[in-house]
């Protein structure tokens, strides 16, 4: 039993921390439950050279036999690209995960408490949680209570820049929206004015806030919590325009994965995994080469912010 729940370093995260450098942390649980082998080695390569080549360190975060890690790599990584015993992990499984000596692989929610600790204060992923859409039997039932990811209660309180392709398009994007207005995290559209829906650019939900540059989101960062804001800095940008879906072609696949895991009666921590699954079968595996794309995207554009707030 696992009763100490410090953080452990890679060696280049730990040299980076102590100098003070630019260090990006990034999520394991895309890695060991969100993309197919080998799919998945491949967005781990993509995302840590686009962090390299823009001058910051990468931390992939991960419960690694009980221990909080930041910096998974080698063959603690080749593990987890395996998956074999490696759970899902969040923010309240933490605990869990370390006292029982387990591999967990770190969602938004989780990886955000880890680069808090670690007073890491920039972060990339492909795309966040949020308010799940409302599922036949919810409708029927006409309940009250929404589904809602642990990525927005951390984004409240984590001085954190997280860079993201917006919310996953299976979600319901309005709601999600709201819910990130009420709890006061600042969204700011990075060359974009319009809200991304994670496989697609268009959403129809527009920003109030557009940047241009690096040094902008770093400087609105800095400035938010230097008045006591606790609340992340949400940073989206489209994917990129070369391998982006339409709204309507990302809705028509939505429908259809719905519709599947409805029937199969599919809910809880495995219907995220199942609809990203069924899209990408529906899109013949479109929505993976767009997934891959704008995860190393996200995660350079995460290396200039982690770069400029050094810079400040």
């Amino acid at each position: 039993m696992n009763t100490d729940a410090r953080l452990d370093f890679s060696p280049s995260v730990r040299i980076a921390l102590d100098r003070k450098g630019p260090v990006v942390a990034l999520e394991s649980s895309v890695l060991a439950q969100g993309l197919p082998i080998p799919a998945n080695g491949e967005a781990a390569r993509r995302m840590t050279r686009a962090v390299q080549a823009r001058g910051a360190t990468p931390a992939i975060s991960a419960i690694s036999h009980g221990r909080p890690l930041l910096g998974l790599d080698g063959e603690d990584l080749k593990r987890f690209l395996c998956r074999d015993g490696v759970r899902k992990v969040t923010s309240r499984d933490l605990g869990v995960a370390i006292t029982q000596g387990a591999d967990g692989a770190t969602t938004v929610a989780a990886t955000l408490v880890l680069a808090r600790q670690a007073k890491i204060n920039v972060f990339a992923t492909g795309g966040i949680g949020g308010v799940h859409r409302r599922t036949r039997r919810e409708l029927e039932r006409s309940a009250q209570l929404r589904d809602e990811s642990a990525d927005l209660l951390e984004l409240a309180r984590s001085r954190v820049v997280v860079v993201c392709a917006g919310a996953k398009s299976i979600l319901d994007l309005a709601a999600t929206w709201e819910r990130l207005e009420t709890l006061g995290v600042p969204v700011i559209g990075y060359r974009t004015g319009e809200l991304p829906g994670f496989f697609t650019a268009q959403t129809g939900i527009s920003l109030g806030v557009r940047c241009d540059t690096a040094a902008q989101i770093a400087a609105i960062a800095r400035n938010h919590w230097s008045l006591g804001n606790d609340q992340s800095v949400l940073v989206v940008q489209a994917p990129p325009a070369a391998q982006a879906m339409s709204g309507a072609e990302v809705e028509r696949a939505m429908a259809g994965a719905v519709t599947e895991a409805e029937h199969k009666g599919i809910e809880g921590p495995e219907l995220t995994p199942f609809l990203l699954e069924a899209v990408s079968r529906l899109t013949n595996s479109r929505s993976l080469d767009v997934n891959l794309a704008l995860l190393e995207n996200n995660a350079g554009l995460a290396a200039d912010i982690a770069c400029a707030l050094v810079a400040q």
